[in-house]
């Protein structure tokens, strides 16, 4: 009892203080124009301040929806870059099954990568889309930087990708527009490193030509650019082993596109039989 009366003074002290002071204010803003003016800009000034914070309290929590935003927007992007590429491009096969996989459609689904390995043999990444949003397994999974997995397992809404940084994915790929094809595979070590592989010696090359993905699997649509070559070396006497470096920074990887071949059956029927 005897601390609540010592505290009660001050409590009144203070708003009395107050009253006066906005009293004050209210005083020298009517006494002249000036001095109006002069409060005028002091309050403004105030308002703006506090305003201003509002609006970066504001913009913090919305960075992942602006995000999610971006996300959405880039895979729009894709799916024309991949539609007008497919319009322009006139590489039909003799045989059906070639046919196809330079026609037949791609669908896109935008993710967000959940969780990711890194510095194994190994690597692997999660995304929050599953079998509820239509991702199958061998589902390719991209960025407009490249080719960056392979799904491998699926759940209603998780699936378990495969990451380019692992040993035992590799992307069919081609040098420049019309140049040999062979398998890319990560070099096992280096965050943006692969190697082209199985280049017959009679097909030139030089360093910084682009390598694209060839279209020539059922996982990953053609002409996807994937990076540019660097050194070389013979192998076995009979082949190009080619340096690549790629364009995608794994270390910033967040989101990815979930692109499914809608003719992948179509093809695997027509190679069975």
């Amino acid at each position: 009892m005897p601390r609540s009366r010592e505290i009660l003074p001050i409590v009144v002290s203070l708003v009395l203080f107050l009253i006066l002071e906005g009293a004050g204010f209210i005083m020298l803003r009517k006494s002249s124009s000036l001095q109006g003016m002069w409060v005028s800009r002091v309050t403004h000034h105030f308002m703006a301040g506090v305003w201003g914070a509002n609006q970066q309290v504001g913009r913090y929590f919305s960075l992942k929806k602006e995000n999610d935003r971006l996300a959405a927007d880039n895979h729009e992007l894709l799916s024309r870059l991949q539609a007008c590429q497919k319009a322009l491009s006139d590489l039909a096969s003799e045989q059906r099954v070639q046919e196809l996989q330079k026609s037949h459609d791609f669908s896109y689904l935008p993710a967000s990568i959940v969780k990711i390995s890194r510095n194994r043999q190994h690597n692997y990444f999660i995304i929050d889309k599953g079998s509820d949003d239509g991702v199958d397994a061998r589902s390719a999974i991209i960025t407009r930087h490249g080719a960056v997995g392979i799904v491998d397992a699926v759940h209603r809404h998780y699936a378990y990708v495969l990451s380019f940084q692992n040993a035992e994915v590799s992307v069919s790929a081609r040098l420049g527009s019309e140049g040999a094809m062979g398998p890319l595979v990560w070099d096992g070590h280096s965050a943006d490193g692969a190697l082209l592989k199985e280049i017959p010696l009679h097909f030139k090359f030089e360093k910084g030509d682009t390598v694209y993905t060839s279209g020539f699997s059922s996982v990953f649509p053609p002409d996807i650019p994937l990076g540019v070559t660097g050194d070389s070396r013979i192998v076995n006497g009979a082949m190009h082993e080619i340096k690549v470096t790629l364009f995608q920074d794994f270390t910033a990887l967040r989101y990815v596109t979930v692109v499914e071949n809608l003719g992948r059956e179509e093809i695997g029927l027509l190679e069975n039989e």
